[in-house]
């Protein structure tokens, strides 16, 4: 290894609680010309009010990073499992039925 990679190095720390990940099945993006402001909240099925679990801010260079591996990772799995079908209109929202089952009394 080069001395420039083991200068460049980082040593990374990810304790129990956060490895454990937060669940979130929508997320909102917002941006001002300094920052990008990403909120992933969790919807459950048939309730009007959703949970803002986390909320991520980044530069508008960071926030162009991100974009690109998850395009990057997201060739990667396809070409791997299959192209990920979104529903019709499901570019923005997710469906409110997220298919879970329908309450009846």
């Amino acid at each position: 290894m080069s001395e420039q990679l083991k200068k460049n190095k980082i040593n990374i720390e990810l304790n129990e609680e956060v490895a454990d990940g937060i669940y979130s099945n929508m997320a909102m993006i917002t941006h001002s010309n300094s920052e990008f402001i990403i909120d992933f909240i969790k919807m459950m099925p048939g309730l009007q009010k959703a949970k803002v679990k986390s909320r991520i801010i980044l530069t508008p260079q960071h926030a162009k990073r991100l974009f690109k591996a998850l395009k990057d990772n997201i060739a990667k799995y396809e070409s791997m499992h299959g192209i990920i079908n979104v529903p019709e209109g499901g570019d923005i929202m997710p469906p409110f039925n997220l298919g879970g089952p329908t309450a009846e009394a």
